[in-house]
């Protein structure tokens, strides 16, 4: 099943409630969470509080993606103040074993992150161990960014590895992604899709709907 996590990096926080609500409405799967600290990236985005004070305002699962140096020190707060799925980069881990199996102690999901210059086969002996990978499809930091096309082979060897070892790791992507490349995102392995500008700039309905109905398409040519 391909799900849609919109990115509120990308919402208006003036009016952040009611775009939580129209994209459940609309029939989006995720809220996904950019935290940035501006160490491990040069921008600093938000934090537990934010998610505390919105986990309110839908029943959405809370996809938290931890741009931050040392993690570990972050997870427990982070799935306290209502995270669901919980994401360490494999860059800024001091130990990823560590952080997958915290997460996991404290009944979130865990997922594993790589940027794009680090290659797929640096984490596959952790892959079985995780719910999902997102691998990031620019360079993590910034929005409004294209995807970069190189990252698509990532996602299809990956998909491809996960299928041989018969494991249930899920495949995520984020950056750049819009309904012109979201059916090249769908096709190299990838069952969750972030999408932040292309989903809350503009008719938030209208463009859920319009992912979802690629989405509809896709799964029906299988």
């Amino acid at each position: 099943m391909y799900k849609l996590a919109p990115s509120i990096l990308a919402a208006d926080f003036s009016q952040l409630g009611d775009a939580l609500r129209a994209v459940e409405t609309a029939g989006a799967h995720y809220i996904h969470f950019d935290v940035m600290d501006g160490i491990f990236v040069p921008n600093i985005s938000f934090g537990m509080p934010v998610l505390k004070s919105i986990r309110k305002c839908t029943s959405l699962a809370f996809d938290v993606h931890l741009m931050i140096v040392e993690p570990e020190k972050y997870i427990e707060p982070f799935a306290e103040a209502g995270a669901d799925i919980i994401s360490v980069h494999w860059e800024a881990a001091s130990n990823a074993d560590h952080c997958i199996k915290k997460i996991k102690s404290l009944g979130k999901r865990a997922g594993l992150v790589i940027s794009p210059n680090t290659p797929v086969k640096d984490i596959l002996p952790f892959v079985g161990q995780v719910d999902l990978v997102l691998i990031m499809s620019v360079e993590p930091g910034f929005g409004s960014q294209k995807l970069l096309p190189f990252t698509l082979n990532k996602a299809e060897y990956l998909a491809n590895y996960i299928q041989q070892k018969g494991f249930k790791t899920e495949i995520e992507m984020d950056g750049g992604i819009d309904m012109s490349n979201v059916r090249s995102v769908l096709d190299s392995g990838v069952n969750i899709v972030v999408a932040g500008t292309s989903i809350f700039g503009g008719d938030i309905a209208k463009n859920v709907q319009g992912f979802l109905d690629i989405f509809a398409s896709c799964e029906g040519a299988l």
